[in-house]
């Protein structure tokens, strides 16, 4: 699936999850989409003798969507052009650099070159300190913080971050919350385009700077020469040897000597001689070789960063939403795994834990229901024979009872440890059946219900696995968002 095409599905999997109540889609418009998809796929796979695939069908399905909504709505049409104002800045960012190496001011004076240029030096160093940065980046303290998203990253995610006007309610928080989503699905992408463009950027910007003084050359004789107050000649040969070591080494170039550098003073009497051309080629094959190729090595391996991640769009089709619509396909039923803590599952419960399975995953659900977790029991003992991060189980679900009073000893530290290892994440249900029918008559129930979800909830929050509250015994008290209904945690 390529990126586009996964931007498309992301888009609509947000749209349906936050169309709760069929506003925007009804149900004949989700059926006749997933009808329709299905039917398109199964004549291309025919008409190319090649299999109906997933992602065929969710294209298909996402395109009759988008051209619906975009008819029934004109703002939100202008929405799949998003991103198309990036590639301009993908294009000109690097033109743009160009130009400011090329039309960067004092390099050189007039009629001279500085041995000791500060933007040239400036421009060499600011690349070997960034080689040496990239080296080590990883194992910096805030170089681990990948995840943490930025503003800068979203808007170049997206292009841009302002909804439309005259959108219906449900639509605009959907295309906030694609909008959230969008901006972590695609930060890797992202970052490896910024990369991308900074390192050719970086590049043209030292070619620029080269062509500024060979252009300047053949108009304006150079004379060449140094002048500081701190260094003296041995110093600064000391300096321009190591600098041009490179590039003396791998080009038949001109070298120097201690008493070059000396008679190249400016300032002293007889003024220095005019030899230009030898310090131009220096420089010019300096910049060549400490900047321009590196940079345009960095470049193409970002570059082809880019192509495997936009050809091949990292999208987990195996969460609830997509394992449901693909059962149109023929694949396999999903499956709610379910560990109860200090919880015990009566048969109503269990008859409901089924039907929310069914709502999730499709009729053809399962649900696997594991024995309780004992209250106090240490959780890496307890969950020893369980595989999280298996194939089987399309969703994970920690089951808790609203009646209990959260702890972090307990329902905390087995919550960190189902997020640490859960590289899909875990979903947490919070049954409300039994505190219900305890409170729910007394005077007051309302209250003490309300306060204790949002004691629940602010817990699991912190615990950073959101809460979805279900009544076990009425399943339907509660709406849950087709295949998308359970929040899911991210691993740490």
């Amino acid at each position: 699936m390529n990126e586009q095409v996964a931007r498309d599905v992301v888009l609509v999997r947000a749209i349906e999850t936050a169309d709760h109540a069929r506003e925007i889609l009804s149900e004949d418009d989700r059926r006749h989409a997933s009808r329709s998809a299905t039917e398109l796929a199964q004549w291309q796979a025919s008409h190319a003798g090649l299999p109906v695939t997933s992602d065929t069908f969710l294209q298909q399905r996402a395109g009759q969507i988008l051209q619906r909504l975009s008819e029934r709505h004109a703002a939100f049409g202008a929405i799949s052009r998003w991103p198309g104002n990036l590639n301009l800045f993908w294009a000109g960012l690097p033109v743009v650099a160009l130009l400011a190496g090329i039309f960067m001011e004092r390099i050189t004076d007039p009629h001279r070159v500085d041995l000791l240029s500060p933007p040239l030096l400036l421009i060499i160093g600011w690349n070997l300190v960034v080689y040496a940065s990239l080296l080590v980046w990883r194992w910096l303290p805030f170089g681990k913080l990948k995840k943490s998203e930025s503003t800068l990253v979203r808007l170049l995610s997206l292009g841009r971050t302002r909804l439309p006007r005259k959108l219906p309610p449900v639509l605009a928080s959907a295309l906030l919350a694609f909008m959230a989503e969008w901006g972590q699905l695609s930060r890797r992408l992202t970052l490896a385009r910024l990369g991308r463009t900074l390192h050719l950027g970086s590049a043209l910007f030292a070619i620029g700077a080269v062509l500024s003084l060979y252009a300047r050359g053949y108009v304006a004789q150079y004379s060449a020469g140094w002048e500081s107050t701190f260094l003296d000649a041995g110093q600064v040969h000391a300096l321009l040897s190591a600098l041009f070591m490179p590039a003396m080494a791998i080009f038949p170039l001109q070298g120097f000597s201690l008493a070059d550098i000396e008679a190249l003073r400016f300032g002293q009497v007889p003024s220095p001689p005019v030899d230009g051309a030898r310090w131009v080629h220096l420089y010019a094959a300096t910049l060549l070789l400490l900047v321009v190729l590196p940079r345009l090595l960095l470049a193409g391996a970002a570059q082809w960063r880019v192509k495997r991640e936009s050809r091949n769009f990292p999208l987990d089709l195996e969460q609830p939403y997509f394992r449901k619509l693909l059962k149109a396909l023929g694949g396999a039923p999903g499956m709610l795994r379910v560990l109860p803590y200090s919880f015990a599952v009566d048969e109503a419960r269990d008859k409901g834990l089924n039907e929310l399975a069914s709502r999730l995953l499709g009729e053809q659900a399962r649900l696997m229901l594991r024995p309780s977790i004992p209250y106090g029991d240490e959780p890496r003992e307890a969950l020893r024979n369980v595989r999280l991060n298996d194939s089987d189980a399309t969703i994970t679900a920690v089951l808790f009872s609203l009646a209990a009073t959260p702890e972090k000893e307990n329902h905390g530290a087995l919550l960190d440890h189902l997020v640490r290892a859960s590289a899909r994440g875990i979903a947490v249900l919070v049954d409300e059946s039994g505190y219900l029918e305890r409170v729910g008559t007394q005077a007051g129930g309302k209250e003490r219900m309300a306060e204790r979800i949002a004691l629940w909830q602010q817990f699991c929050r912190f615990h950073k696995a959101p809460a979805t509250f279900v009544n076990l015994l009425h399943p339907d008290a509660h709406a849950l968002d087709d295949g998308a209904g359970l929040a899911l945690s991210v691993a740490a």
